[in-house]
């Protein structure tokens, strides 16, 4: 049976009313500071905790309910004679329902302020309260969430507290603390071990939504969004349309994204299964868009958009035109969205203007635990390249080798890319052998490739990737270089007059 309650909330949502039911069942409320303010401003009866602990709060708030009399009565396990004796001794009521939530830290952290103002949103009084309601959960109902507070009502009202709720709720209470503990734990280690990979490595997600399934119907899955995202990306974008995301829907989705992120001109990814079927740069969008269509229209069918720029009422009239899945990008003109409102179930994603911010790491689950890298942010400009052959690039070449390798950056080993100025003609994605890869994406050309440069994303560990670009009309070739064949490999180029040259840099994307 409930007869007290303890109420102390940061997030004052439905507070008021939860108290109000809580009291018309003759339920005693306890509570502090602000919380307890708020409640006798809407005449809701209220006993201040320092009148349960004889204790004042003090230290500007720092210390309030940290106390016996408010720990025992919530931590006494009601079935055991000897704690119960011990609670009469000194004159300790129970405590049988706890609700509470904690003071913002997320929210003030991700704001960047002072540091003072960090540590005074550390909840120290909040987080024990909670742990203690839920260790003793067969005895004390432990809320977090204001989203549970009128049902938790109509429990109490019908009686129904259950074992299983009791457990659920304290379940709850236990990740919302383990939340909290992260989020400060990694914000300080960020901030002030400057240790990427410490040896404690804690990680907390929000679930976003849950998913129809997973990557196959016969696996279950959901979509979560890490504490502190501090770029523009697929976690932060707004759904304004279209079917429920899949799991394919939101890699795909991310993929595409985060290569348009890499360029400041105006630049469009068809992306499928995860690799870019076509990617454009231009100075306008709509014609970025065009030629990233263009490049493989066949493999476009049921593809997922990124761009970097608004989409516009034009790319919107060619896009209607065609299968896409997804359309991501900062921003839809009006004129965009009421022509893709037709096609109900295109999904689209608005992003809000580009932020980038690489200083979080990359990490990929394997079985039994992570791997855990810094992110691939290398830039690459015509002062770092490396002429190997006897014939050096155009400037035209140049343009478009440094094209093709940001774009490498963001397809699957081992990868190839053919380019055309700021247009990528043919790609060639995933192949065990890096000749394959070359065949591929000159298949993929559609006979496009004539005149073209080449980007490799590792080294040509024979020359047989050179003899199939020179084949297809290949004029430059940008790749790392590192191979113990590099100078079979640059005679090769001089053979065919085909200019190359050296990054230093691996693009590797397993």
């Amino acid at each position: 049976m409930i007869k007290t309650a303890l109420i102390s909330v940061s997030d004052k949502e439905g507070i008021v009313e939860f108290a109000k039911q809580l009291s018309k069942l003759g339920i005693k409320i306890i509570s502090t500071g602000n919380t307890a303010k708020l409640l006798k401003q809407n005449k809701i009866n209220v006993t201040l905790v320092s009148e349960v602990t004889k204790f004042p709060e003090m230290l500007d708030g720092r210390l309030k309910s940290l106390h016996p009399n408010i720990f025992a009565g919530i931590l006494a396990d009601r079935k055991k004679k000897k704690h119960m004796n011990e609670l009469n001794k000194h004159g300790i009521s129970t405590i049988d329902l706890v609700a509470v939530n904690f003071y913002p830290f997320e929210e003030i952290a991700n704001k960047k302020a002072k540091l003072n103002d960090i540590i005074e949103s550390i909840d120290i009084g909040g987080p024990s309260l909670v742990r203690a309601a839920a260790k003793n959960h067969r005895d004390v109902l432990v809320i977090v969430d204001p989203n549970d507070y009128s049902q938790i009502i109509e429990k109490i009202k019908n009686k129904k507290i259950d074992s299983d709720a009791r457990m659920r709720l304290a379940a709850k209470a236990f990740l919302r603390t383990a939340r909290y503990d992260t989020i400060i734990g990694r914000h300080f280690a960020e901030n002030f071990l400057h240790d990427l990979f410490p040896d404690i490595y804690n990680l907390t997600f929000k679930k976003i939504q849950n998913l129809r399934y997973g990557e196959n119907p016969d696996q279950r899955a959901a979509f979560y969004r890490s504490f502190s995202v501090r770029e523009t990306c697929i976690s932060t974008a707004k759904q304004l349309q279209g079917r429920e995301l899949s799991y394919n829907n939101i890699l795909d989705a991310n993929d595409a994204f985060e290569l348009v992120k890499d360029f400041d001109t105006p630049t469009a990814a068809v992306i499928k299964h995860t690799n870019p079927s076509g990617v454009a740069s231009s100075d306008t969008i709509e014609d970025a868009y065009k030629k990233a269509h263009e490049t493989d229209s066949k493999s476009a069918f049921g593809s997922v958009v990124a761009l970097n720029k608004s989409c516009n009422a034009e790319i919107a009239r060619m896009m209607k035109e065609v299968f896409v899945e997804v359309i991501i990008c900062p921003k839809y003109e009006n004129g965009a969205l009421e022509i893709l409102k037709s096609k109900t179930n295109l999904r689209l994603l608005e992003t809000g203007p580009v932020v980038k911010d690489y200083g979080s790491p990359d990490m990929r689950k394997v079985a039994g635990g992570l791997l855990v890298q810094t992110r691939q942010t290398a830039d690459l400009k015509e002062k770092d390249l490396k002429v190997v052959t006897k014939r050096k690039p155009t400037k035209e070449e140049i343009k478009a080798m440094i094209f093709a390798w940001k774009v490498n950056k963001h397809v699957k080993s081992n990868s190839i890319v053919l380019a055309k100025g700021n247009v990528t003609v043919g790609i060639g994605a995933g192949q065990m052998s890096r000749v394959d890869a070359v065949k591929l994406a000159v298949i993929k050309s559609l006979g496009k490739c004539d005149g073209s440069v080449m980007s490799s994303d590792a080294f040509f560990p024979f020359r047989d990737g050179v003899d199939e670009a020179a084949k297809a009309g290949v004029t430059a070739i940008i790749q790392p270089g590192g191979s113990i064949r590099d100078k079979e490999v640059i005679e090769a180029a001089n053979e065919y007059n085909i200019a190359m040259v050296f990054t230093g840099i691996r693009l590797f994307r397993h």
